[in-house]
Protein backbone atom coordinates (compact mmCIF):
# COMPACT_ATOMS: atom_id res chain seq x y z
CA UNK A 1 0.00 0.00 0.00
CA UNK A 2 1.42 3.16 -0.58
CA UNK A 3 0.71 5.82 1.67
CA UNK A 4 0.71 9.88 1.87
CA UNK A 5 3.81 11.75 3.33
CA UNK A 6 2.34 15.50 4.20
CA UNK A 7 3.09 18.35 6.64
CA UNK A 8 1.80 20.71 8.77
CA UNK A 9 1.71 24.38 9.16
CA UNK A 10 4.76 23.99 11.33
CA UNK A 11 6.85 21.82 8.82
CA UNK A 12 6.34 18.19 10.94
CA UNK A 13 6.35 15.60 8.76
CA UNK A 14 3.41 12.75 9.57
CA UNK A 15 2.81 9.43 7.30
CA UNK A 16 -0.95 8.40 6.60
CA UNK A 17 -0.92 4.92 5.29
CA UNK A 18 -4.71 4.60 4.96
CA UNK A 19 -4.44 7.74 2.35
CA UNK A 20 -2.84 7.54 -1.10
CA UNK A 21 -1.55 10.30 -3.30
CA UNK A 22 -1.28 10.87 -6.62
CA UNK A 23 1.89 11.65 -8.70
CA UNK A 24 2.61 14.12 -11.49
CA UNK A 25 4.23 12.46 -14.29
CA UNK A 26 3.47 15.23 -16.88
CA UNK A 27 0.07 13.56 -16.19
CA UNK A 28 -1.43 13.18 -12.99
CA UNK A 29 -1.82 9.63 -12.08
CA UNK A 30 -0.73 6.99 -9.07
CA UNK A 31 2.50 5.98 -8.69
CA UNK A 32 3.71 2.51 -9.77
CA UNK A 33 5.53 0.55 -7.05
CA UNK A 34 8.51 -0.30 -9.43
CA UNK A 35 9.17 3.90 -10.28
CA UNK A 36 9.89 4.01 -5.96
CA UNK A 37 12.46 3.08 -3.81
CA UNK A 38 13.39 3.58 0.00
CA UNK A 39 14.66 6.84 0.56
CA UNK A 40 18.60 7.33 0.02
CA UNK A 41 21.15 8.78 2.71
CA UNK A 42 21.19 12.52 1.65
CA UNK A 43 17.61 12.64 0.97
CA UNK A 44 16.03 16.28 1.78
CA UNK A 45 12.50 16.52 2.72
CA UNK A 46 10.57 19.86 1.24
CA UNK A 47 7.02 21.23 2.48
CA UNK A 48 5.53 22.73 -0.32
CA UNK A 49 3.55 26.24 1.09
CA UNK A 50 0.40 26.89 0.05
CA UNK A 51 0.23 23.47 -1.39
CA UNK A 52 -2.54 20.78 -0.71
CA UNK A 53 -1.80 17.21 -1.84
CA UNK A 54 -3.99 15.58 -4.39
CA UNK A 55 -5.06 12.10 -3.33
CA UNK A 56 -6.62 9.15 -4.68
CA UNK A 57 -10.09 10.26 -2.80
CA UNK A 58 -9.62 14.06 -3.18
CA UNK A 59 -7.84 16.70 -1.39
CA UNK A 60 -7.36 16.87 2.64
CA UNK A 61 -7.71 20.07 4.55
CA UNK A 62 -5.29 21.63 6.61
CA UNK A 63 -2.40 18.79 5.20
CA UNK A 64 0.76 20.67 3.05
CA UNK A 65 2.01 18.61 0.22
CA UNK A 66 6.16 17.50 0.89
CA UNK A 67 8.29 16.85 -1.91
CA UNK A 68 12.30 15.62 -1.35
CA UNK A 69 15.05 16.69 -2.75
CA UNK A 70 17.46 13.86 -3.79
CA UNK A 71 21.31 13.56 -3.58
CA UNK A 72 23.90 13.22 -6.23
CA UNK A 73 23.71 9.64 -8.43
CA UNK A 74 19.81 9.28 -8.56
CA UNK A 75 17.50 10.33 -11.48
CA UNK A 76 13.74 12.14 -10.29
CA UNK A 77 11.27 9.58 -11.96
CA UNK A 78 7.95 11.74 -10.92
CA UNK A 79 6.88 15.01 -9.19
CA UNK A 80 4.41 15.61 -6.13
CA UNK A 81 1.39 16.59 -7.58
CA UNK A 82 -1.02 18.87 -5.50
CA UNK A 83 -3.44 21.90 -5.30
CA UNK A 84 -2.23 25.17 -5.05
CA UNK A 85 -3.86 27.84 -3.22
CA UNK A 86 -4.36 31.24 -4.73
CA UNK A 87 -1.92 33.00 -2.33
CA UNK A 88 0.64 30.44 -2.61
CA UNK A 89 4.50 31.75 -3.11
CA UNK A 90 6.58 30.36 -6.01
CA UNK A 91 8.63 27.84 -5.21
CA UNK A 92 12.71 28.33 -4.71
CA UNK A 93 14.72 26.74 -7.46
CA UNK A 94 15.24 22.96 -5.94
CA UNK A 95 14.30 19.84 -7.83
CA UNK A 96 11.01 18.32 -5.93
CA UNK A 97 10.42 14.82 -6.51
CA UNK A 98 7.22 12.95 -4.96
CA UNK A 99 7.73 11.20 -1.64
CA UNK A 100 5.41 8.80 0.22
CA UNK A 101 5.30 6.06 3.30
CA UNK A 102 5.66 2.04 2.09
CA UNK A 103 5.59 0.01 5.62
CA UNK A 104 6.07 3.00 7.38
CA UNK A 105 9.25 4.38 5.56
CA UNK A 106 9.86 6.70 3.13
CA UNK A 107 10.18 5.78 -0.62
CA UNK A 108 10.80 8.22 -3.31
CA UNK A 109 10.08 8.05 -7.05
CA UNK A 110 13.69 7.58 -8.17
CA UNK A 111 16.27 5.18 -9.42
CA UNK A 112 20.35 4.94 -9.01
CA UNK A 113 21.71 5.76 -12.16
CA UNK A 114 25.40 6.79 -10.83
CA UNK A 115 28.00 6.16 -7.72
CA UNK A 116 30.84 8.09 -7.10
CA UNK A 117 32.76 8.12 -3.15
CA UNK A 118 33.68 12.15 -4.34
CA UNK A 119 29.55 12.96 -4.63
CA UNK A 120 28.66 10.95 -1.05
CA UNK A 121 27.27 13.47 1.36
CA UNK A 122 30.09 14.78 3.30
CA UNK A 123 30.04 15.84 7.11
CA UNK A 124 32.61 18.33 8.51
CA UNK A 125 33.37 18.94 11.92
CA UNK A 126 33.25 22.45 13.62
CA UNK A 127 35.51 24.41 12.24
CA UNK A 128 36.97 21.67 10.09
CA UNK A 129 36.48 22.87 6.47
CA UNK A 130 36.94 26.27 7.00
CA UNK A 131 40.86 25.54 8.43
CA UNK A 132 40.97 23.16 5.36
CA UNK A 133 39.97 26.34 3.08
CA UNK A 134 42.03 29.03 5.01
CA UNK A 135 45.49 26.82 4.76
CA UNK A 136 44.63 26.40 1.41
CA UNK A 137 44.34 29.98 0.60
CA UNK A 138 46.85 30.94 2.34
CA UNK A 139 49.53 29.17 -0.09
CA UNK A 140 48.40 31.27 -2.80
CA UNK A 141 46.89 34.21 -1.04
CA UNK A 142 46.49 36.39 -4.17
CA UNK A 143 44.26 33.81 -6.20
CA UNK A 144 41.02 34.78 -6.86
CA UNK A 145 39.89 31.54 -7.98
CA UNK A 146 40.27 30.43 -4.50
CA UNK A 147 38.60 32.43 -2.79
CA UNK A 148 35.65 32.36 -5.04
CA UNK A 149 35.72 28.50 -4.74
CA UNK A 150 35.82 28.88 -1.10
CA UNK A 151 32.90 30.74 -0.82
CA UNK A 152 31.13 28.40 -2.61
CA UNK A 153 32.28 25.82 -0.25
CA UNK A 154 30.92 27.43 2.46
CA UNK A 155 28.14 28.92 1.37
CA UNK A 156 27.14 26.16 -1.07
CA UNK A 157 28.15 23.25 0.14
CA UNK A 158 29.25 22.60 -3.76
CA UNK A 159 31.43 19.16 -4.23
CA UNK A 160 33.48 20.62 -7.22
CA UNK A 161 34.46 23.78 -5.16
CA UNK A 162 35.41 21.20 -1.76
CA UNK A 163 37.04 18.95 -4.09
CA UNK A 164 40.03 22.04 -4.71
CA UNK A 165 40.38 22.29 -1.14
CA UNK A 166 39.89 18.51 -0.25
CA UNK A 167 42.50 17.25 -2.84
CA UNK A 168 40.34 15.10 -5.22
CA UNK A 169 37.86 14.03 -7.65
CA UNK A 170 36.41 17.06 -9.77
CA UNK A 171 37.71 20.11 -9.00
CA UNK A 172 36.01 23.84 -9.79
CA UNK A 173 37.76 26.29 -12.20
CA UNK A 174 34.83 29.12 -12.21
CA UNK A 175 35.85 31.53 -15.51
CA UNK A 176 32.93 33.66 -16.49
CA UNK A 177 30.63 36.23 -14.86
CA UNK A 178 28.65 36.99 -18.17
CA UNK A 179 26.16 34.25 -20.39
CA UNK A 180 24.23 34.50 -23.60
CA UNK A 181 21.44 32.81 -22.74
CA UNK A 182 19.21 34.06 -19.50
CA UNK A 183 17.66 30.46 -18.20
CA UNK A 184 14.05 30.54 -16.73
CA UNK A 185 15.51 28.55 -13.47
CA UNK A 186 19.17 29.86 -13.46
CA UNK A 187 20.96 29.18 -10.28
CA UNK A 188 22.94 32.03 -9.88
CA UNK A 189 21.21 34.70 -11.46
CA UNK A 190 17.27 35.88 -12.05
CA UNK A 191 15.92 38.58 -13.56
CA UNK A 192 14.68 41.56 -11.35
CA UNK A 193 10.85 40.70 -11.49
CA UNK A 194 10.61 36.66 -11.34
CA UNK A 195 9.60 36.75 -8.18
CA UNK A 196 12.06 34.54 -6.02
CA UNK A 197 15.75 35.01 -5.31
CA UNK A 198 18.79 33.12 -6.76
CA UNK A 199 20.01 30.42 -4.76
CA UNK A 200 23.43 31.22 -5.35
CA UNK A 201 25.50 34.74 -6.42
CA UNK A 202 27.30 34.62 -9.68
CA UNK A 203 31.20 35.62 -9.62
CA UNK A 204 31.43 39.13 -10.10
CA UNK A 205 34.92 38.96 -11.95
CA UNK A 206 37.16 37.44 -14.67
CA UNK A 207 39.63 35.45 -13.99
CA UNK A 208 43.07 35.00 -14.95
CA UNK A 209 44.58 32.17 -16.78
CA UNK A 210 47.17 32.23 -14.43
CA UNK A 211 44.82 32.17 -11.44
CA UNK A 212 43.34 29.36 -13.33
CA UNK A 213 46.66 27.19 -14.00
CA UNK A 214 48.06 27.69 -10.51
CA UNK A 215 44.80 25.80 -9.10
CA UNK A 216 44.86 23.68 -12.02
CA UNK A 217 48.43 22.29 -11.62
CA UNK A 218 48.32 22.28 -7.66
CA UNK A 219 45.09 20.14 -8.11
CA UNK A 220 46.71 17.73 -10.53
CA UNK A 221 50.04 17.06 -8.91
CA UNK A 222 48.52 15.86 -5.69
CA UNK A 223 45.23 14.03 -7.53
CA UNK A 224 47.36 12.20 -10.39
CA UNK A 225 44.01 10.76 -12.01
CA UNK A 226 42.05 14.08 -11.38
CA UNK A 227 40.14 16.22 -13.02
CA UNK A 228 39.89 20.70 -13.51
CA UNK A 229 37.13 21.78 -14.78
CA UNK A 230 36.18 25.12 -16.18
CA UNK A 231 32.36 25.91 -16.25
CA UNK A 232 30.51 26.11 -12.72
CA UNK A 233 27.18 26.98 -10.98
CA UNK A 234 28.48 29.79 -9.56
CA UNK A 235 29.03 31.36 -12.94
CA UNK A 236 27.71 32.42 -16.40
CA UNK A 237 29.37 30.51 -19.35
CA UNK A 238 32.90 29.58 -19.98
CA UNK A 239 32.84 30.05 -23.89
CA UNK A 240 32.43 33.69 -24.04
CA UNK A 241 35.90 33.55 -21.95
CA UNK A 242 37.48 31.03 -24.68
CA UNK A 243 40.60 32.81 -25.36
CA UNK A 244 41.18 32.88 -21.43
CA UNK A 245 40.67 29.48 -21.15
CA UNK A 246 42.47 28.25 -24.16
CA UNK A 247 45.69 29.85 -22.48
CA UNK A 248 45.43 28.63 -19.32
CA UNK A 249 44.96 24.63 -20.61
CA UNK A 250 48.75 26.06 -22.00
CA UNK A 251 49.97 26.77 -18.97
CA UNK A 252 48.41 23.56 -17.27
CA UNK A 253 49.52 21.18 -20.02
CA UNK A 254 53.82 22.86 -20.36
CA UNK A 255 53.45 22.15 -16.51
CA UNK A 256 51.62 18.89 -16.26
CA UNK A 257 50.43 15.79 -18.43
CA UNK A 258 48.05 13.60 -16.33
CA UNK A 259 44.45 14.07 -15.26
CA UNK A 260 41.92 15.47 -17.54
CA UNK A 261 41.25 19.27 -18.58
CA UNK A 262 37.12 19.36 -18.70
CA UNK A 263 34.64 22.06 -19.90
CA UNK A 264 31.11 22.47 -18.53
CA UNK A 265 29.34 24.50 -21.47
CA UNK A 266 26.27 25.48 -23.09
CA UNK A 267 27.85 24.58 -26.30
CA UNK A 268 26.50 27.71 -28.02
CA UNK A 269 30.18 28.88 -29.58
CA UNK A 270 31.49 25.75 -31.56
CA UNK A 271 34.19 27.86 -32.92
CA UNK A 272 35.55 28.95 -29.53
CA UNK A 273 34.68 25.23 -28.40
CA UNK A 274 37.41 24.62 -31.16
CA UNK A 275 40.25 27.11 -30.12
CA UNK A 276 39.93 25.21 -26.24
CA UNK A 277 40.47 21.97 -28.01
CA UNK A 278 43.22 23.19 -30.05
CA UNK A 279 44.93 24.32 -26.67
CA UNK A 280 44.30 20.66 -25.32
CA UNK A 281 40.89 20.30 -24.18
CA UNK A 282 40.17 16.68 -23.39
CA UNK A 283 36.48 16.59 -21.92
CA UNK A 284 33.57 18.22 -22.47
CA UNK A 285 30.00 18.53 -20.84
CA UNK A 286 27.23 20.61 -22.57
CA UNK A 287 24.48 21.26 -20.96
CA UNK A 288 20.71 21.26 -22.70
CA UNK A 289 17.29 20.33 -21.54
CA UNK A 290 15.58 19.44 -24.91
CA UNK A 291 16.59 18.41 -28.09
CA UNK A 292 13.77 20.17 -29.37
CA UNK A 293 14.20 23.42 -30.72
CA UNK A 294 10.91 25.29 -29.28
CA UNK A 295 11.40 23.76 -26.00
CA UNK A 296 15.03 24.56 -25.62
CA UNK A 297 14.49 27.89 -26.96
CA UNK A 298 11.62 28.12 -23.89
CA UNK A 299 13.87 27.79 -21.40
CA UNK A 300 17.21 28.66 -22.45
CA UNK A 301 16.04 32.29 -24.25
CA UNK A 302 19.75 32.19 -25.77
CA UNK A 303 21.36 35.06 -27.42
CA UNK A 304 22.17 35.06 -30.36
CA UNK A 305 22.61 31.39 -30.63
CA UNK A 306 20.30 28.40 -31.35
CA UNK A 307 20.12 25.05 -30.77
CA UNK A 308 21.60 24.19 -33.81
CA UNK A 309 24.47 25.42 -32.90
CA UNK A 310 24.76 23.51 -29.29
CA UNK A 311 24.03 20.56 -31.98
CA UNK A 312 27.46 21.87 -33.66
CA UNK A 313 29.46 21.62 -30.58
CA UNK A 314 28.59 18.29 -29.98
CA UNK A 315 29.48 17.30 -33.24
CA UNK A 316 32.82 19.70 -33.01
CA UNK A 317 33.86 18.26 -29.53
CA UNK A 318 33.20 13.96 -30.85
CA UNK A 319 35.01 14.62 -34.52
CA UNK A 320 38.40 15.47 -32.64
CA UNK A 321 37.91 12.87 -30.27
CA UNK A 322 37.47 14.44 -27.01
CA UNK A 323 35.10 12.36 -24.26
CA UNK A 324 31.88 14.04 -24.85
CA UNK A 325 28.91 14.09 -22.26
CA UNK A 326 25.78 16.17 -22.00
CA UNK A 327 24.16 17.43 -19.28
CA UNK A 328 20.57 16.78 -19.39
CA UNK A 329 18.21 18.73 -17.46
CA UNK A 330 15.62 16.48 -16.89
CA UNK A 331 12.00 16.81 -15.75
CA UNK A 332 9.04 14.13 -15.95
CA UNK A 333 6.77 14.92 -18.29
CA UNK A 334 8.97 16.70 -20.83
CA UNK A 335 12.34 14.85 -20.98
CA UNK A 336 10.11 11.02 -21.60
CA UNK A 337 7.48 13.02 -23.98
CA UNK A 338 7.48 10.54 -27.20
CA UNK A 339 8.68 13.34 -30.00
CA UNK A 340 11.56 14.50 -27.18
CA UNK A 341 12.97 11.17 -27.47
CA UNK A 342 12.22 10.99 -30.74
CA UNK A 343 14.59 14.21 -30.99
CA UNK A 344 17.27 12.59 -28.94
CA UNK A 345 17.63 9.68 -31.08
CA UNK A 346 17.54 11.78 -34.34
CA UNK A 347 20.86 13.32 -33.09
CA UNK A 348 22.61 10.16 -30.96
CA UNK A 349 21.76 8.48 -34.40
CA UNK A 350 24.38 10.96 -36.44
CA UNK A 351 26.98 11.52 -33.44
CA UNK A 352 29.11 9.84 -30.80
CA UNK A 353 28.15 10.73 -27.27
CA UNK A 354 29.81 8.70 -24.55
CA UNK A 355 27.77 9.60 -21.96
CA UNK A 356 24.39 11.80 -21.11
CA UNK A 357 24.56 13.14 -17.18
CA UNK A 358 20.93 12.89 -16.30
CA UNK A 359 20.54 16.16 -13.77
CA UNK A 360 17.82 17.29 -12.16
CA UNK A 361 15.98 20.40 -13.16
CA UNK A 362 15.61 22.96 -9.92
CA UNK A 363 12.70 24.96 -10.84
CA UNK A 364 9.31 24.84 -9.70
CA UNK A 365 6.98 22.28 -11.74
CA UNK A 366 4.00 24.71 -12.57
CA UNK A 367 6.56 27.39 -13.98
CA UNK A 368 8.29 24.71 -15.82
CA UNK A 369 5.39 23.28 -17.59
CA UNK A 370 3.85 26.89 -17.79
CA UNK A 371 7.27 27.62 -20.14
CA UNK A 372 7.59 24.74 -21.65
CA UNK A 373 4.01 22.81 -22.37
CA UNK A 374 2.75 19.69 -20.52
CA UNK A 375 3.70 16.44 -22.74
CA UNK A 376 1.00 15.47 -24.99
CA UNK A 377 2.15 11.24 -24.85
CA UNK A 378 4.56 11.12 -21.88
CA UNK A 379 6.61 7.45 -21.76
CA UNK A 380 7.54 7.57 -18.66
CA UNK A 381 11.17 8.41 -16.82
CA UNK A 382 12.43 4.77 -16.68
CA UNK A 383 11.59 4.51 -20.67
CA UNK A 384 13.36 7.73 -21.12
CA UNK A 385 16.63 6.74 -18.97
CA UNK A 386 16.15 3.19 -21.63
CA UNK A 387 15.81 4.89 -24.50
CA UNK A 388 19.49 6.82 -23.94
CA UNK A 389 20.86 3.34 -23.37
CA UNK A 390 19.19 1.71 -26.27
CA UNK A 391 20.70 4.56 -28.71
CA UNK A 392 24.05 3.26 -27.31
CA UNK A 393 24.75 5.57 -24.59
CA UNK A 394 25.95 5.50 -21.39
CA UNK A 395 23.61 7.11 -18.19
CA UNK A 396 25.32 8.18 -15.22
CA UNK A 397 25.49 11.87 -13.43
CA UNK A 398 29.15 12.55 -12.79
CA UNK A 399 32.04 13.47 -14.74
CA UNK A 400 34.39 10.23 -14.80
CA UNK A 401 37.71 9.29 -16.55
CA UNK A 402 37.13 6.35 -18.18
Amino acid sequence: MIGLVYCDKAGRIYYDESREPLADGGIVREAHPDELIPAPAGTVPMVLPGRRPLLTDGVPDRRYALAVMLPAGYTRLLLPAYVRGKDAPALPLFGYTFACTIDDELYVAAMRTDESEDWQPRVFDEGELEAILERRIESDRLNRVLRQVALCSREYGCFTAQNVFLERGEAALPVSPKCNARCVGCISEQEPDAGLPSPQTRISFETSPEELSRVAMHHLERVPDGIVSFGQGCEGEPLLRSVAIAKAIEQIRASCSNGTVNLNTNGSMPSALKRCIDAGLQAVRISLNSFRPQVYAAYYRPAGYSLDDVFESIRTASQAGLRVSLNLLTHPGVTDDESELAAMHDLLQGVRVDMIQTRTLNIDPEWYFETVGRPIRPAGMRAAIEAIRANGVRVGNFTHTH
